[in-house]
């Protein structure tokens, strides 16, 4: 392990000795780092075995607003910094506070803890039994899993650590491994989760239900891997063992076309829609203090926003709405929109029937109230959760591994994916799509199917990046269709902060697709070698 990333575990390891004395330690929103490393002695219960695998939920909920918005979001455009942002216009350095992977390494090592010690507490405690640690297993490896699947989809090669740091006294300089080692570890993590027939299809809350890895959060997660690693036969079939579930237990596609049903995803959260999402409670207090965040402030206009839509969004979110105007015609009332006005994105025109005079547009999911028009107006609902995974993501996910699994030659696996998109569409009163048939090229596909639909129903929930990397990573071996040329372009559509010609020359070469690694890292480590853009 790098003598720079053992410092930021040890930082912020946590260990619930304490904790545990005052909670059940089954609630990541009552677990709080204590600067202590667990010992021989620590594993003498479940309760520590559960208060250190909340540590990793804990983790990843601290790098929600630093790391995950940003690093999802920026590169792609589609939500843009208020201000000049390094990351953005693709200027960023190994300086940059944006480049440390120290958030993902204390989710790792809160799950290697884990998978190494749990078996000291089923021996030393009578109540934890083998099922239960299995369960715990099942989280750890998800925890792992995910943390390595965002340090590969940045930095693409990155040191692989699969044991916990425990003590002080071992200073290990580790190299990077391959993506391809790394993404077999993490598919290997995966269905390791899956064989031991231990995870859960619910908690015994709905906020652990959604806020803690179950067996759905696992497929889901399996699921994006095999798209971003090309197998598409799997990807297809994880997205399946969620879609095509009879139980019911299992997260289901909220059809209702209403904003009302629609925004409930948002807010309250938690929804039946909901595979995973990244839990805050104003009524669970940290020592004294709720637990809220500051996603309204970050989107809400009226206060000290960073982040809105980019020019090219309030275009896309106005024809949809103006679709919707002339659809309904004299019936048309602003929650038959539900994904566009007061939906996903609201303007700076306070009147919605004359948003064509709008110049700028802001996403309304994490600051909108339960009604259209109404803002989450208190502090005691500045605790909108963070959603990493749900059912319309799958159903999208499996509709671009249906085009991908034939590069678009087979009309029949088109013709379903254009029928996944069109239930989607369907949700927002849109009608079917006319921009894509079975028959249109590979690159209409996806490019005005799949990843326009995914660019519009998940606006600023951390995939546009992901998604325009992931397409532009595809090859072609015919020849008849250039993925980089896919990314690109998308980039330059919706990322106004930089000139397009910058972006071209920029994204042209393949290492830029990736940030460096940060100059702290490499000096602590001698074996680390910099991303080649960025020497």
């Amino acid at each position: 392990m790098t003598k720079n990333i053992k410092t930021f575990i040890i930082a912020g390891l946590v260990c619930c000795s304490t904790a545990a004395t005052m909670t059940s330690c089954n609630d990541y929103l009552d677990i709080y780092p204590e600067n202590v490393q667990p010992t021989d002695e620590y594993w003498s219960s479940k309760e520590d075995v559960e208060a250190t695998l909340m540590s990793g939920y804990y983790y990843l909920r601290a790098s929600v607003e630093d790391n995950l918005i940003p690093w999802g979001e920026l590169r792609a455009g589609c939500i843009s910094s208020r201000s000049s942002n390094a990351l953005q216009r693709f200027e960023v350095k190994p300086s940059s506070s944006i480049t440390k992977w120290a958030s993902m390494y204390k989710i790792v090592n809160s799950a290697n803890l884990v998978l190494k010690n749990a078996g000291k507490a089923l021996a030393n405690d009578d109540t934890y039994n083998e099922n239960a640690m299995r369960s715990h297993y099942c989280e750890a490896y998800w925890l792992r899993a995910l943390a390595y699947f965002y340090l590969v989809r940045n930095w693409r090669d990155v040191p692989l650590i699969t044991q916990p740091f425990e003590t002080d006294e071992l200073t290990i300089n580790v190299a990077k491994s391959s993506e391809e080692k790394v993404i077999a570890q993490i598919k290997s993590d995966l269905e390791t989760a899956i064989k031991l027939n231990a995870s859960k299809e619910k908690f015994n809350t709905t906020w652990e239900t959604k806020g803690r890895a179950t067996k759905w959060a696992i497929y889901a997660l399996l699921t994006d891997v095999c798209l971003w690693n090309q197998n598409f036969d799997e990807a297809i079939t994880y997205a399946d063992a969620i879609l095509n579930s009879s139980s019911a237990s299992a997260p289901h596609f909220m059809s209702t076309p209403s904003h009302t049903s629609w925004f409930t995803i948002f807010n309250p959260g938690n929804s039946n829609e909901s595979i995973y999402e990244v839990q805050w409670s104003y009524d669970k207090l940290s020592q004294g203090t709720p637990q809220t965040n500051t996603l309204v402030e970050i989107f809400n206009p009226s206060g000290s926003y960073k982040y809105l839509y980019s020019t090219q969004m309030l275009d896309d979110f106005r024809d949809e709405y103006r679709t919707l105007r002339e659809k309904y015609a004299a019936t048309f009332e602003p929650d038959l929109g539900v994904r566009t006005m007061y939906g996903g994105f609201v303007t700076n025109e306070s009147n919605a029937e004359n948003f064509e005079n709008a110049t700028s547009a802001y996403c309304y999911k994490y600051y909108g109230g339960t009604s259209y028009n109404i803002l989450r107006g208190s502090v005691q609902e500045f605790d909108g959760n963070y959603i990493l995974y749900r059912v319309a993501d799958v159903m999208l996910m499996k509709a671009e591994a249906l085009i991908m699994r034939n590069l678009g030659k087979v009309s029949a696996d088109n013709q379903e994916a254009i029928d996944i998109i069109n239930q989607i569409r369907a949700r927002t009163n849109l009608d079917a799509t006319t921009e894509v048939t079975n028959t249109s090229s590979l690159s209409d596909l996806l490019k005005k199917g799949v990843l326009h639909e995914r660019i519009m129903e998940l606006a600023g929930e951390g995939k546009a990046w992901y998604d325009f990397l992931r397409i532009g990573r595809y090859t072609d071996p015919s020849g008849e269709t250039n993925f980089k040329n896919i990314l690109i372009d998308n980039v330059v559509t919706y990322n106004k902060a930089v000139q397009e010609s910058r972006i071209r020359s920029v994204l042209n070469d393949e290492n830029a697709w990736f940030m460096p690694i940060n100059a702290s890292e490499i000096n602590a480590n001698k074996l680390l070698e910099q991303n080649p853009y960025y020497l």
